[in-house]
């Protein structure tokens, strides 16, 4: 498999929603707990700095994704924050290596100076093994700070990196 991270277009909406659908319905990483459909997603990711998807670049199926965006306004507004995305069926591909690398590259492009990732889930080991591999830095947990979707709840990390 050939896996690429471009830019979004409107044919990707379908699988981007779909994905972005799975990973707040399994409830264990994002905080949001409405799903898209296909107008609040077009508008959804329409409204971010930048979005990307990771394909099969044979296939053209997309794998994963990413939004980037400011995570502040005005004199914070240098410090972008991200999402992350990947089909649970593609897990394991290291998909979300290269989604968060090129998040990296594109983050400095789009004029931040830090990513900083506000709630990552303290159970998500693999995506915080990733982020520390990738060079960003835990500051610290908010003891409960995720309902999880069964009612429990988690701590959350606090990340960032400079750029």
């Amino acid at each position: 498999m050939n896996i690429i991270v471009k830019q979004y277009q409107d044919r990707d909406l379908a699988p981007m929603i779909d994905i972005w659908n799975e990973v707040v319905t399994e409830g264990i990483a994002f905080p949001q707990e409405d799903l898209l459909n296909k107008q609040t997603g077009k508008a959804f990711f329409a409204e971010q700095t930048y979005c990307a998807v990771a394909a099969d670049a044979d296939t053209d199926t997309v794998l994963g994704l990413y939004i980037l965006h400011p995570n502040n306004i005005g004199r914070c507004g240098h410090i972008g924050n991200a999402s992350f995305a990947v089909s649970g069926k593609s897990r394991g591909l290291h998909i979300g290596e290269k989604l968060v690398s090129d998040c990296i590259e594109q983050g400095k492009e789009h004029g931040f100076g830090i990513l900083q990732f506000n709630a990552v889930v303290a159970a998500n080991i693999h995506a915080r093994h990733l982020y520390e591999r990738l060079g960003f830095i835990c500051l610290g947990q908010i003891p409960k700070g995720f309902r999880l979707k069964n009612g429990k709840y988690e701590d959350i990390c606090l990340y960032y990196r400079t750029l």
